[in-house]
């Protein structure tokens, strides 16, 4: 079972994957920890970790809260390139992407920074995570520790901001790499079964046969 929530402000999607009967995963809490709760709870769910595709704010902003509420730990994972987005010291860096984005990314940071956790757990290409059969795709580009989250059984992949239904991530913040987000997809996602599900981070979801055939993107690019 995979349980999509919508949070404000920028429409994070916020997953729920099942991992047991009354356990999940939860991957990219980007904010409303108290929503997120509520929904866990009113499925009867516990989290067992919180996974992020990647280190930004939008992504990442309840986790705190989410720990807090909970009284068993909850570990944290992100890609080793991108650990340094969490902890005391990733204030700075967060300041710093907010503040390239005007008068309007101060606001938004505002509205989203809560103190962020160290992880607990770093990632790197092949892990599985806990007891599922997730496994950890590292697709850099839209970050260098940008990540999808690959569900063989379930026929089901978690792509963060890496690719979007008829869209790919943006590379304009922080240290993007537009050739190697293509690289990322073209190498890494396009090559999963064409029935896999995509779950991705904002907007609509879709297949990997669809964005495959029809992403106006990656054909504009030329890699379709």
């Amino acid at each position: 079972m995979v349980e999509r929530m919508v949070v404000e402000p920028v429409h994070t999607n916020v997953y729920a994957f099942a991992t047991a009967k009354k356990e999940c995963i939860v991957i990219d809490p980007g904010a409303d920890g108290a929503a997120i709760v509520r929904r866990l709870e009113a499925m009867n769910m516990k989290p067992k970790a919180i996974l992020l595709t990647h280190g930004h704010l939008d992504h990442s902003s309840a986790v705190r809260y989410i720990q807090d509420h909970y009284e068993e730990e909850v570990p944290l994972a992100i890609h080793k390139a991108d650990a340094k987005m969490l902890g005391k010291k990733a204030l700075g860096i967060h300041q710093e992407l907010f503040a390239g984005m005007g008068p309007d990314g101060e606001a938004l940071f505002e509205e989203l920074y809560s103190p962020l956790p160290d992880a607990d757990i770093k990632l790197v290409d092949g892990d599985t995570i806990l007891e599922s059969d997730l496994t950890v795709i590292h697709t850099p580009g839209h970050t260098p520790g940008s990540v999808c989250f690959y569900s063989e059984e379930e026929k089901a992949v978690f792509t963060g901001d890496t690719l979007f239904f008829k869209d790919i991530g943006t590379t304009d913040s922080g240290k993007g790499n537009r050739k190697q987000l293509l690289k990322s997809i073209t190498e890494r996602l396009l090559t999963l079964p064409p029935e896999t599900r995509l779950y991705p981070a904002h907007g609509p979801l879709s297949t990997i046969e669809r964005e495959a055939r029809n992403n106006p993107v990656l054909r504009k690019e030329g890699v379709l």
